[in-house]
């Protein structure tokens, strides 16, 4: 497996639910019928949308935005208020106003706002210290807007952001017209089974979001996948391998989530998940977040000393496609080699494959593979088929069922 070539090939925006998503869907397959192995491809329904005009006006002055996909066509001018902090007061004051917002926009911050009589609102992304000005696509998620009024929205740079306030901007205007349909994402799949009914499940995300190509998220964690298939072609293995190449995990863990829906008699014979998001950069350290018993925390990090590895295990949920196998009650692992600030960003134009590095990706996919084959072939499978309490009250606040207290 040539690792590079394959970040060379796949050196493009691969958003969820678009063409060129089937395109690396597609390509993903034939790397693995290269190998002997047969995959298939699974379509699910994603939302999608068109945007015919978005245009956001500001005292005057048209500021260069993106609209919201799949937040409707509206038209609305109110005063324009900065939400800089949540508490009920600050949130009292949203009222008929069209609303600038921190960070994302998640769940609990829509409702919010929603609740609190928003008319419409702006987010803003990228760095008033890098030389782009760059803005990403984002879209009200159907999770998001799941049971509410939808209300428009777009998106700026954090410069423009931070001139609207340096400038005390007063009134603003939101004009948001496009096309909503459903189209289909797709997610790769591919058996290899063994000797015993169980099937312990490897899952990566090969999407991107708007502006990336997502070399590092996620197709390292791709990559990754298809260095282990490439390994149990040639070693043993008593449980089954299920490997899941997700799609538009970046739109909400969309294929992951689909895949549980529509396996889920499957399920019931998955012992394991194994997710990879993020490895093989030129910086960082390999971490393995246990969404488990606490005590695969331990065996983790004594594993890594006996391969004369240092890997920071920790228990917690990860936001990746690990996250819906575990709300199933399957224990899942998450890989990752994560890197330190300002070495390496996502979800902008700079995740691009000269944050890789081959040396690192083989390390890591070496690491990943000998974990494996101690799970594929133990006689009796170390890690409890079991969540617990602090893990499923995690779960219970990450996919949005109750609220974090904090």
């Amino acid at each position: 497996m040539d690792i590079m070539k394959i970040f060379a090939d796949t050196a493009y925006v691969r958003m969820g639910g678009s063409n060129e998503e089937l395109r690396c869907a597609e390509y993903l397959k034939e790397q693995c019928a290269a190998m002997g192995l047969e995959a298939t491809i699974e379509g699910f329904p994603v939302q999608m949308a068109n945007i015919e005009e978005a245009t956001l006006v500001v005292d005057g002055k048209e500021i260069t935005c993106k609209g919201y996909r799949n937040a409707g066509s509206h038209e609305v001018e109110a005063p324009l208020y900065y939400l800089s902090s949540t508490d009920p007061y600050a949130l009292s004051k949203c009222r008929g106003k069209i609303v600038l917002i921190d960070g994302y926009l998640g769940y609990w911050m829509y409702r919010d706002i929603l609740e609190n009589g928003a008319v419409g609102f702006i987010t803003y992304d990228g760095n008033v210290n890098y030389a782009d000005c760059d803005i990403d696509q984002r879209e009200l998620r159907a999770q998001v807007a799941e049971g509410v009024e939808k209300i428009p929205g777009v998106n700026i740079n954090a410069k423009a952001a931070v001139e609207l306030i340096k400038n005390n901007a007063a009134q603003a205007k939101i004009v948001l017209k496009q096309e909503e349909f459903t189209a289909d994402s797709h997610n790769v799949i591919l058996e290899m089974p063994g000797t015993r009914p169980e099937t312990i499940v490897f899952t990566a995300h090969y999407d991107s979001t708007s502006l990336s190509q997502g070399a590092y998220d996620n197709m390292s964690g791709s990559v990754g996948l298809l260095g282990i298939a490439e390994y149990f072609t040639k070693h043993p293995h008593s449980y089954g391998l299920r490997f899941v190449w997700c799609g538009s995990e970046e739109r909400g863990l969309l294929g992951a989530k689909a895949y549980c829906r529509d396996h889920e008699e499957a399920l019931k014979d998955v012992v394991l998940n194994i997710n990879l998001d993020m490895i093989g950069c030129v910086m960082g350290k390999l971490i393995a977040c246990c969404t488990t018993e606490e005590k695969l925390v331990s065996y983790m990090e004594y594993f890594g000393l006996e391969l004369g590895k240092s890997i920071r295990a920790y228990q917690d949920v990860y936001s990746s496609d690990s996250t819906p196998f575990a709300d199933k009650g399957i224990p899942a692992v998450s890989f990752a080699r994560l890197c330190p600030p300002n070495t390496a960003t996502i979800h902008n134009s700079y995740d691009t494959m000269a944050l890789m590095k081959q040396e690192h990706m083989e390390d890591d996919i070496a690491v990943i593979c000998a974990f494996a084959d101690r799970m594929a072939n133990a006689v009796q499978l170390p890690v409890k088929r079991t969540m617990p309490d602090n893990m499923k009250d995690k779960l219970d606040i990450y996919l949005c069922r109750k609220r974090d207290k904090k």
